[in-house]
């Protein structure tokens, strides 16, 4: 009479449940991953480039002399492959998540 109705469970192989949980993980991760990845974007244009940067407007640009800006340039770099990192692997587990 007609093709006969497919529900999730017999498409995909997981319960029901299974697939809620994967929509809600898919939500969580996309959100956290435009949260990671502007916060990474924001960390990069903070560095001071070759003619000062946005770092410049934030104190940065003080000079060699201030021991504090090496201390905070150091800081950014750490903070900035900290988010890279996690911005990574996110991508990774996004594409897993994604791919089921």
């Amino acid at each position: 009479m007609g093709t006969p109705r497919l529900d999730s469970e017999a498409t995909t192989g997981i319960g029901t449940w299974a697939g809620s949980l994967l929509i809600a993980m898919d939500l969580v991760l996309g959100i956290l991953y435009f949260i990671i990845g502007g916060i990474t974007i924001t960390l990069v244009l903070l560095h001071s480039g070759r003619g000062g940067g946005l770092s410049d407007m934030f104190g940065g640009g003080m000079g060699s002399a201030a021991a504090a800006s090496t201390t905070m340039e150091r800081n950014l770099d750490r903070l900035t492959i900290l988010f890279s990192l996690v911005f990574v692997f996110l991508t990774v587990a996004l594409a897993f998540v994604l791919d089921s």
